[in-house]
């Protein structure tokens, strides 16, 4: 994978510019030989014991049950793991289902590599998802997530319509509901191996494998930071202090507060 920043592959202008603010797509920005391939995802996939949500399968919007890819095993300490049944993976995907594989930055070093220099220049932390799809049908429906987020197009192709927003910056636990998706794109992208597109957090899109082949990507999610986390890290500082909030009232203000009432 080539040296160049990501920052630098979506444009000099993008901090100032583009982030947190439009979408941004820019073809063969980066060099992804070696990033991760089809072999590498096999290899997680059989060495690693991981449940759902982790790894899951989705198909127009909805997680299917884990029962119908894999085949529970017991251990010797009398708990069950599911073991993913390759030919039933295999169908699933076939019929529509797109495989996601959260934290994917934690099993393969290159993705880890590449999160932590975005991590370094946006100085933000960062969680890398892998999407494989088999077929054009849509795994999650038009939705719009609550992190920015810097997708790296892997391995074949991918379609990916931009809606826009309907609630600005929303926040992971919002007070309004962001309403009905808009119903017309303003950009309608087709994403080949090395290209980057940065989609800010609350803009609703949808994307399908519907190019006639199957594609692999990776999403890397930047955690957002805003006032309100500050202000929670504030309101919560005084629970570390045993003379303030966490022993109580001051034994002279118990009666004048017991007559009170």
């Amino acid at each position: 994978m080539t040296r160049l920043s990501i920052a630098a592959c979506l444009g000099e202008d993008f901090l100032a510019q583009a982030l947190h603010r439009e979408h941004r797509h820019v073809p063969g920005a980066l060099d992804v030989a070696g990033l991760m391939s089809w072999d590498d995802l096999n290899q997680i996939l059989a060495g690693h014991r991981m449940e759902p949500p982790r790894r899951r399968l989705s198909r127009d919007g909805e997680t299917l049950l884990v029962g119908g890819y894999t085949t529970p095993v017991a251990t010797r300490r009398h708990t069950v793991w599911h073991r993913l049944h390759s030919a039933e993976l295999h169908a699933r995907l076939k019929e529509g289902a797109s495989l996601a594989l959260d934290s994917v930055d934690e099993l393969h070093p290159p993705i880890a590599r590449l999160c932590e220099a975005i991590e370094r220049e946006l100085h933000t932390r960062v969680q890398a998802n892998l999407y494989a799809s088999w077929s054009a049908t849509e795994g999650f429906g038009i939705h719009w997530d609550d992190h920015d987020t810097v997708i790296v197009q892997l391995d074949g192709v991918k379609h990916w319509r931009i809606y826009g927003t309907t609630r600005p910056y929303p926040l992971y636990r919002d007070i309004e509901d962001p309403g009905e998706a808009p119903t017309e794109p303003v950009a309608d992208l087709i994403l080949w191996p090395g290209d980057v597109l940065y989609v800010p957090r609350g803009v609703w899109h949808t994307v399908s494998a519907d190019q006639g082949t199957r594609s692999l990507h990776v999403t890397c999610g930047l955690q957002t930071h805003t006032e309100t986390d500050l202000m929670t890290w504030v309101s919560e500082q005084p629970f570390t202090h045993e003379d303030s909030s966490r022993c109580g009232a001051p034994a002279g203000l118990l009666p004048i507060l017991s007559g009170a009432t």
